[in-house]
């Protein structure tokens, strides 16, 4: 537990082709997957700057970690570019959520951290950011409102999770 953002909720991963990294977690049992093939962020911010990022994104739990797969799908500026570029592929990002979203903004803010980049999907409940907290290489840390239907949507996929059978293991796909 973290005593500036609390528990650690979801961890994410980078990666260059999202169909065989759900294909090696449904292998792993881990499932089902909540894929959508073109995210429409609200805005999205590199480094204090507006950046047209196109990317894919599937979402799963294992118990109470939810798994983030994030596919980039342009050369638009953003940590998850700079990871795949700097030659690796894989966990990137932990995300821990928040009801108090500007609060614990805040906070990070006051503590020195600084933000990689951020942007909301689907409203003022969607705002995300990450910060800049990578070395050596290390670990980004993301921020998540989950005050509205995000966090109801993440509630869904964690119950779906925890009764799946194995069937439908990609969803949202059309």
């Amino acid at each position: 537990m973290s005593r500036i953002f609390g528990k650690i909720t979801q961890i994410g991963y980078v990666v260059k082709d999202i169909d065989a990294a759900m294909q090696h977690w449904i292998d792993l049992g881990v499932g089902p997957w909540y894929y959508v093939d073109d995210v429409e962020t609200d805005y999205f911010r590199y480094r204090g700057v507006d950046s047209e990022l196109k990317m894919s994104v599937a979402l799963a739990n294992s118990g109470d970690i939810q798994l983030e797969l994030i596919q980039p799908r342009n050369d638009a500026p953003s940590a998850y570019k700079d990871f795949l570029a700097s030659g690796r592929e894989g966990a990137q990002h932990i995300a821990y959520w928040t009801e108090d979203y500007q609060g614990l903004y805040g906070r990070a803010l006051a503590a020195g951290f600084t933000v990689l980049h951020e942007g909301s999907i689907g409203g003022e409940h969607g705002r995300f950011a990450y910060f800049d907290t990578e070395r050596e290489p290390g670990t980004v840390i993301e921020i998540s409102d989950v005050s509205g239907s995000k966090g109801q949507l993440f509630a869904y996929i964690r119950e779906t999770a925890a009764t799946w059978d194995g069937t439908d293991p990609i969803r949202g796909r059309q």
